[in-house]
């Protein structure tokens, strides 16, 4: 699904027609048309007997107004957020370690995964300052493994224990077509620190024809940069979209302390500048594709919780190229060439071999910055009355 002009329409069709439960992992949700709608759609759902949570990100929901999650919390609805501020400072203090991931699981037999957050100006009407991104429909076996993630997730944040309504799935709902192979792959700060990396790697060293790479952020480690030389070295064409309108300086200037490395590998690059590049996908020859939350930057691949689906399938995979092919031959672009890097002084090279790794190791440094609250706060702290069983599994983060 493109844009919210394609995802909105489809989660907001299957919100409202929910019969048992609506799980949401999101880092952004607006005070606009687009979260009041989503508003209006789960206190529908939750009158009607619908059991929701939803899981928000404090950075990316700081300024979300109080009375909006106190009109969803007095219809029973469940809402936390991870590592929330103080309201008095007025500013977004905590820019380390963010809850990422865009996860939408309904009534356990539909999810739904990718970059998209739920404000308006992921739609098409925005024009130029349309953030382009993508979203992916899933069912299948899958489904129960990104829902048994998606509560230990919930629980883990919440104060008390929460009582999970069980689950009567409808046998017609796992029916259908299941030809594709999938690997649902989450990063965190304890035990799976490296694993979206560590598939992207996986995927680039097997390649043997094609990789092409759209993320909003391409800022990687050595790792990855390695990788993506020696793939092209081999004779793998290698191709990075990347945005031209970023919203941060500090990104634009270290993407392109990159242009350089990359350039003298053979890799097109491309800068994308039509509207705001707000993708994460790639492609890998013609069965592997991807799509998440993760950046190649070091918030996403060292510090943000993040999840990716790696999708072993022809169809999906032409899906995802077609889908950057259309961004690169269809839209305004620039081609980053030899052009670029042979301006460059020494001078200048060495200050940004120094800035690259001082970014790298970045991440490192956050260990020492102090929290500024609890990690998890609700307005609402009182377990949920409907009766069941919690759900099995220790807390994942």
């Amino acid at each position: 699904m493109t844009n919210g002009d394609e995802f909105f329409v489809r989660a907001l069709e299957m919100v409202r027609a929910a019969r048992q439960e609506v799980l949401i992992e999101t880092f952004m949700v607006r005070d606009d048309s687009l979260g009041r709608e989503l508003q209006e759609a789960l206190i529908a759902a939750a009158k009607r007997g619908v059991w929701i949570s939803v899981l928000a990100d404090g950075y990316g929901t700081h300024f979300l107004p109080e009375g909006f999650i106190h009109e969803v919390e007095r219809v029973g609805i469940h809402f936390s957020l991870y590592h929330p501020q103080p309201r008095w400072l007025r500013v977004r203090a905590n820019i380390f370690k963010r809850l990422h991931r865009k996860i939408l699981l309904v009534d356990g037999h539909t999810a739904f995964i990718g970059g998209i957050n739920y404000e308006s100006n992921h739609l098409s009407r925005f024009g130029a300052e349309c953030k382009q991104d993508y979203a992916a429909e899933l069912t299948g076996p899958i489904v129960d493994e990104i829902h048994r993630f998606a509560r230990r997730a919930i629980q883990e944040q919440s104060e008390g224990q929460l009582r999970f309504v069980d689950l009567v799935k409808d046998t017609a709902e796992k029916a259908g077509r299941q030809n594709a192979a999938m690997r649902f792959v989450t990063r965190d700060n304890r035990k799976h620190r490296n694993s979206i990396e560590n598939e992207y790697l996986a995927r680039i060293t097997a390649a043997e024809h094609r990789i092409v790479i759209a993320n909003c952020y391409f800022f990687p480690g050595y790792r990855l940069l390695r990788a993506l030389r020696n793939a092209a070295r081999r004779g793998v064409e290698v191709t990075i979209l990347t945005q031209g309108r970023p919203d941060s300086y500090l990104a634009r200037a270290a993407g392109s302390l990159l242009y350089d490395f990359l350039v003298e590998s053979d890799i097109q690059v491309f800068e994308y500048w039509e509207r705001r590049l707000h993708t994460k996908i790639a492609a890998f020859d013609d069965e592997w594709a991807t799509i998440g939350s993760s950046n190649l930057d070091p918030l996403s691949l060292s510090l943000n919780l993040e999840a990716n689906v790696f999708v072993q399938d022809s169809d999906f995979n032409s899906q995802v190229q077609n889908a950057i092919g259309e961004l690169i031959y269809g839209s305004e672009v620039v081609l980053v060439n030899e052009s670029w890097w042979k301006r460059r002084t020494l001078l200048k090279g060495f200050i940004s071999f120094l800035v690259y790794h001082f970014l790298r190791h970045l991440p490192g440094f956050t260990a020492w910055v102090p929290k500024l609250e609890r990690r998890s706060w609700s307005f609402r702290s009182r377990p949920h009355s409907r009766p069941s069983e919690p759900d099995e599994g220790s807390p994942h983060g």
